[in-house]
């Protein structure tokens, strides 16, 4: 017998700034899903061009919340001044980051 599972894929695109604001616009959007086994949750960073440090506790608590659920975490598209941060606080060591959403799925990567 021979068993898959669909991988099912939820993807957060949030726009403008992730400060404190942006980044309690985040929680409460990842807050609504409920992490199941086998997802990839993927983060769009396309239309993020700025972030602080209030806005990496959304993406940290995302993650947490992601990988006590057997759930995948990545982000993608990520400008330069949200990289800057990222490696600043050497969390670009911590998430899986790609460059386009596309990238993610090639087949080494799934």
């Amino acid at each position: 017998m021979i068993l898959t599972q669909e991988l099912q894929i939820i993807l957060f695109k949030p726009q403008g700034s992730i400060d404190l604001e942006g980044g309690k616009a985040l929680s409460e959007q990842m807050a609504r899903v409920v992490p199941q086994a086998h997802q990839l949750w993927i983060i769009d960073l396309a239309e993020v061009n700025f972030m602080d440090s209030s806005g990496l506790v959304p993406l940290v608590k995302g993650l947490k919340a992601a990988r006590q659920s057997g759930c995948r975490l990545v982000l993608c598209n990520v400008q330069t001044p949200v990289r800057l941060i990222l490696e600043l606080t050497q969390l670009d060591t911590v998430f899986e980051i790609f460059p386009t959403y596309e990238d993610i799925f090639t087949c080494e990567n799934i």
